[in-house]
């Protein structure tokens, strides 16, 4: 019995890093129209993709308590392929608008792009922190 439970739970971590997508992890964004930036964690949420503000700092690099830290600034991002993740939604704090999402991993770049009526808005490219 004590193998099988051991078999088992190694089963289960096996698998759980298994399902690891290469854009999970904290990405650090592109400073916005005022120069702040954030610190992003992008993981799963069930099925599919999301990324939540965890960090927010001034254009100085001080940190401080921004109303959108806890809030998803990505979600229902689904792997397509090649890098590229679609179909979910981007939320712009600096406009305060949502868009449909797209992302394009390379590396430790991640391309982010809203588009609303085919009118398409640069994210900018996000850099891996961790």
């Amino acid at each position: 019995m004590k193998t099988f439970l051991t078999a088992a739970a190694l089963s289960l971590i096996a698998a759980t890093g298994a399902f690891a997508d290469p854009v999970f992890g904290t990405w650090q964004t592109t400073k916005d129209d005022n120069g702040n930036y954030g610190r992003i964690n992008v993981s799963a949420c069930g099925s599919k993709i999301c990324g939540v503000l965890t960090n927010s700092f001034d254009s100085s690099g001080k940190a401080f308590k921004s109303e959108n830290q806890g809030r998803k600034l990505i979600w229902d991002m689904v792997n397509t392929g090649g890098g590229n993740y679609a179909k979910g939604k981007a939320y712009s704090p600096d406009r305060d608008k949502t868009y449909n999402g797209k992302l394009k991993l390379s590396g430790n770049k991640l391309t982010v792009q809203g588009c609303v009526l085919g009118v398409c808005r640069d994210g900018g490219t996000w850099s891996r922190v961790n």
